[in-house]
């Protein structure tokens, strides 16, 4: 898709997709547009006895006017939309974004931009959050997203009221937090580790479960590739993982799972079903869509991969471009947050103040 989007330009390819459509009897009309870094997306409006299948039946053509290598068609309130990317999609960094939002509700984290341009978060203590299944294929950005959450919500938490736990049987996702001053325990990379602190996890989730404790401070525990945790792991890993997404709610645990294969053979039922939040990038197929998504219809499989995402929250299906924070910019927050020279109840005021942070973030480009 060519990158002039002007206004002259998108209304020349919104009557060009009326008079497509029309060509195959179709009664729609386009009735907005909307332009993010990285979609253009046009609101359709079908008319009386219009079958929606009959147009995402058409995919392909649509597709081919628009001069895009594919193109989306999914519900949008009262309207479909239809998302075509962009030939040269432009990043969404997080420290740019942060400068936005002065204040989040607590344990709350940045997820990056929606198709409407609105920023995009995850709030944990939200019921119909709680815990969260991260899947998609290798290269859509799973981890990149997981380090972005991570580190919005040590932006604007303090210790007090949040820590972190990290699993990283790859040994490499998470290195780049691991001087976060957030982290209650060392990164557990090998099995033993791993289990080791779950262990000191659950029991300390029974604690406060007896003694009726106060749920602070929150705890976020992120698993990069849990399917290969559990692989190596065996049965007790999967217990305590189980019980932690079973009853950490109520004493103030969450779980971030990422997984390359939400099959039912790589993640077990009991587990899966307590990871009510879903974030899908890009997958094979529309059966690896289903399987990771729970729903039909979601299309994971055409997204472009690259930190395209859907989110899957209380039943809302919303798709973003993750929010991307590199090595560098996570170092300076590392340094920055170790300083331990703000003591109000969020760093990032200071942090996006001062002159060691350019405005846009580092300005490295995420991974292709």
């Amino acid at each position: 898709m060519t990158d002039d989007l002007s206004r002259e330009w998108l209304d020349y390819q919104a009557d060009h997709l009326e008079l497509l459509l029309a060509s195959h009897r179709l009664d729609v009309a386009v009735v907005g547009v909307q332009v993010s870094p990285r979609w253009v997306r046009f609101l359709l409006e079908p008319g009386p006895g219009t079958k929606i299948g009959s147009i995402q039946n058409l995919a392909e053509e649509l597709a081919l006017v628009l001069g895009a290598p594919s193109v989306r068609v999914t519900r949008s309130g009262g309207a479909l939309a239809l998302e075509a990317p962009l030939n040269n999609p432009q990043p969404v960094y997080l420290l740019s974004l942060a400068r936005d939002l002065p204040i989040l509700p607590p344990v709350c984290g940045v997820l990056g931009l929606s198709l409407e341009g609105d920023i995009f978060t995850l709030p944990l203590m939200a019921p119909e959050v709680t815990h969260v299944l991260v899947a998609g294929a290798t290269g859509c950005g799973k981890t990149e997203l997981l380090r972005t959450i991570l580190v919005s919500m040590a932006l604007f938490n303090r210790q007090a009221h949040l820590q972190i736990a990290l699993i990283d049987p790859k040994k490499r996702g998470f290195a780049p937090l691991a001087g976060l001053p957030h982290l209650l325990a060392p990164v557990a990379t090998t099995p033993d580790e791993a289990v080791t602190l779950l262990a000191s996890l659950v029991a300390e989730m029974e604690r406060r479960d007896s003694e009726n404790a106060p749920p602070t401070p929150r705890i976020v525990i992120a698993v990069d590739e849990v399917s290969d945790l559990l692989t190596t792991g065996g049965k007790e890993v999967e217990r305590l993982l189980v019980r932690l997404a079973q009853r950490g709610r109520e004493a103030g645990f969450h779980l971030l799972c990422s997984t390359q294969r939400p099959s039912a053979d790589a993640i077990p039922g009991a587990l899966k079903a307590n990871l009510p939040a879903r974030l899908i990038g890009k997958v094979a197929s529309s059966q690896e869509s289903l399987t990771a998504s729970g729903l039909s219809g979601v299309n994971a499989e055409t997204l472009v991969g690259n930190g395209d995402f859907i989110a899957l929250i209380g039943g809302r299906v919303t798709r973003f471009q993750a929010a991307y924070t590199g090595p560098a910019d996570i170092r300076q927050v590392v340094d920055y947050l170790r300083g331990g020279v703000i003591e109000d109840a969020t760093y990032v005021g200071a942090l996006i103040a001062s002159d060691s942070l350019p405005a846009g973030g580092s300005g490295e480009q995420p991974p292709t």
